[in-house]
């Protein structure tokens, strides 16, 4: 398989430092208890905004300083000409940060925010696909020069680094047990098969046919999640799983954990959420990899919120990789990022719990657990809302793609997350007949 190109550009390390005037008044903002941030855009991609930790003027920024990431752009071949081309016709490209002094936010429709000073840094992006490049590394003077005293200063790194990506698309909606196909380009290649299958409610070891070796995992799945029968309104017994070309099962998402209405609601509250078991063939068997959680959001939002733990069959620990909410009516795409969050929020790249990758067939790398990591990018996955056909695309990185089953486990899981999407809708709402089981048809 070969990979497309992607680049990730981040901005990080900042720091600001302000001189304090000798004679406080009323009118100076005093940064050591006033908190700062800044909002940081390039071209048409979405804004980003991020702490900016103070530091005092009388020091320098240490060497040692634990890198931190404040914001991500994840450009693909087409972004980076789509702004090579603008930079042609509007300028040169450049990356903007607005620095503020005070807390973020809006408050009685006015944005709480002072502006301290703006900085424009130029990019120029020619060869990032295949080599890293440092576009600023240290400080720039912000604001203007006061009569007597210095400029306020603002350190930031900003860098571009090569982040190829295997991307691959579902040729229809997942219950509609589709082909998946990998894009390079213009060049569409199958690549796995999917079968999506409902087990009855009346026969309770009934799986679909192409799962032969998964009754042996049984354990695996009643110890994630449970089974039995609830009372009130539910969903159970969906699975979905991910065939090689040559018919091989080599991953796998079990729901393990019903869908189930709160007592009255029509809804699955993350109090009580349904879950998914993502497995992986090992040793005849199938191990458990991942486990996804979904719920409804109540609120404004009203949108699927969910939680992605890695596990490991030789360990009862857990370690979160993704935790976010998803628009119920357009959609969006479910991110694993230990750099920044795709919410845009920024997170530490060190803030992420040290988690395992799996290697290859057999080796799933538990004897090092937890001791090496998932890092920068890990994947992302495209859904589209409720009622609306949802042919998910999945991106994952490179540096997490061994074998076969590595990026089978992250389609499997993509398929989850999309699937989740139908398991929690109200329930007031019909599901389409793919999703039922016979007697759910038949009532």
């Amino acid at each position: 398989m070969d990979p497309c190109p992607f680049v990730r550009l981040t901005v990080g390390n900042l720091a600001l430092k302000i001189p304090v005037a000798k004679k406080p008044a009323s009118s100076v903002v005093h940064p050591s208890s006033s908190p700062c941030f800044c909002k940081i855009k390039l071209k048409s991609f979405p804004l980003q905004t991020a702490v900016v930790p103070y530091i005092p003027s009388e020091n320098q920024f240490p060497d040692n300083q634990l890198q931190t990431i404040a914001a991500t752009f994840h450009l693909s071949k087409a972004d980076l000409d789509r702004l090579a081309a603008k930079s042609i016709f509007g300028g040169k490209l450049s990356l903007k940060i607005a620095i503020y002094t005070g807390r973020t936010g809006v408050a009685c429709g006015v944005n709480s925010g002072r502006l301290l000073g703006k900085v424009s840094v130029p990019l120029n992006l020619t060869g990032v696909e295949s080599k890293p490049c440092v576009f600023h590394n240290g400080w720039i003077s912000v604001g203007k020069e006061p009569a007597k005293g210095s400029t306020a200063q603002f350190y930031l790194n900003i860098k571009a680094e090569p982040d190829p990506r295997f991307v691959f698309q579902f040729d229809g909606e997942p219950e509609c047990s589709p082909q998946v196909f990998q894009i390079q380009g213009n060049i569409r290649q199958p690549v796995f098969t999917c079968k999506f299958s409902v087990r009855n409610t009346g026969d309770r070891n009934q799986r679909s046919r192409s799962l032969p070796s998964v009754s042996s995992s049984r354990g695996w799945l009643t110890s994630f999640g449970s089974e039995r029968e609830r009372p009130g309104k539910e969903r159970k017994g969906w699975s979905i799983t991910v065939h090689d070309l040559s018919g091989s099962p080599v991953a796998t998402a079990s729901m393990v954990t019903p869908f189930v209405a709160s007592p009255g609601t029509d809804r699955v509250s993350r109090s009580n959420p349904g879950s998914w078991l993502i497995l992986r063939p090992g040793d005849g068997t199938w191990k458990p990899w991942g486990r996804l959680e979904a719920w409804r959001e109540r609120g404004s939002s009203d949108g699927l919120g969910y939680r992605f733990e890695l596990t490991s069959d030789m360990s009862a620990a857990a370690i979160v990789l993704a935790e976010s909410t998803l628009s119920s009516s357009k959609g969006g795409t479910f991110v694993i990022d230990l750099g920044a969050g795709s919410n845009g929020r920024a997170t530490p790249a060190n803030s992420a719990s040290p988690v395992c990758s799996p290697r290859s067939s057999g080796d799933f790398g538990f004897g090092l657990w937890p001791f090496c990591v998932y890092r920068g990018f890990v994947m992302s996955a495209r859904v589209e809302g409720e009622g609306k056909c949802s042919r998910p695309c999945v991106e994952v990185s490179v540096q997490h793609v061994n074998c076969t089953e590595d990026a089978a486990a992250f389609v499997a899981l993509a398929a989850a997350v999309d699937l989740s999407m139908d398991a929690c809708r109200l329930f007031s709402q019909r599901l389409r007949k793919e999703l039922c089981n016979q007697q759910d048809l038949l009532g």
